[in-house]
């Protein structure tokens, strides 16, 4: 199951990035759907699953290290600039576009990061739902930063094998920092756990107060948000109708 579920995070990041050299740009308003829908069930999935979890340890320390995470994202956007939501922006120095070296450092951090709450039992296969979709439109953003930085193909695809491969690294490791799991590390489990959280509120919240631009309503935005949002609760109350706890 442990492989299964590994292949969807592989699977959804690397043939995300890949569609860079098949997807038209005319194309990529749909990108943009999925990032709002990705959006608000990452921020469903924290209200309804991962901060009860974590809360439920009563260790007065967790919202401290919610608000690091939350802070530790503002830092990782300093040299990601926000491909997490989609955002394409190249550099380009005296000799021609460079090599994006904090972008892909930043974004291996954070989609490693990211899968750390996997080894959470109660909500492991939405949140497994919710990575796999957020990565579709984050890869996508960086293949084309890649390709616009003359970046040949060969090199782009393996930048998008190791950003692939990262989530999966950070949900193997976190089948050894589980509540559940024996070891050193394990006791702090719930602080990476809240790290995470604050991860994810920034991003959820970013993608959707970008959802509306200039205020402006957007009936297939406002569609997306709701279709990720009212799936997370739809799942959740039909865990709690089977007898499950939260």
């Amino acid at each position: 199951m442990e492989l299964i579920k590994s292949l969807i995070l592989f699977g959804s990041a690397f043939l995300g990035g890949m569609a860079v050299f098949f997807v038209t740009k005319s194309s990529t308003k749909n990108l943009k759907l999925i990032l709002s829908f990705s959006g608000a069930y990452l921020f469903a999935i924290c209200a309804l699953h991962l901060m009860p979890e974590v809360y439920s340890s009563h260790n007065p320390m967790v919202g401290v290290f919610v608000l690091v995470g939350f802070a530790f994202q503002i830092i990782l956007e300093q040299f990601s600039e926000g491909v997490e939501h989609g955002h394409i922006h190249v550099h380009h120095h005296e000799h021609g576009a460079a090599f994006p070296f904090g972008l892909m450092i930043s974004l291996c951090l954070h989609a490693f990061l990211e899968a750390l709450p996997l080894a959470s039992s109660e909500a492991q296969n939405e949140l497994l739902f919710g990575i796999a979709i957020h990565h579709i439109p984050a890869a996508f953003a960086l293949g084309s930063i890649l390709l616009q930085s003359n970046i040949s193909k060969s090199t782009t695809i393996m930048m998008l094998a190791l950003f692939a491969l990262m989530s999966p690294a950070g949900f193997i490791l976190s089948q050894n920092l589980g509540p559940n799991a024996s070891g050193a590390l394990s006791q702090y489990f719930d602080y990476i756990m809240a790290i995470v959280i604050g991860i994810f509120l920034h991003i959820s919240t970013t993608i959707l107060f970008e959802a509306s631009e200039d205020h402006k309503f957007n009936l297939y935005k406002t569609i997306a948000i709701f279709l990720g949002a009212g799936i997370a609760i739809t799942i959740f109350f039909l865990q709690d109708s089977h007898g499950h706890v939260h």
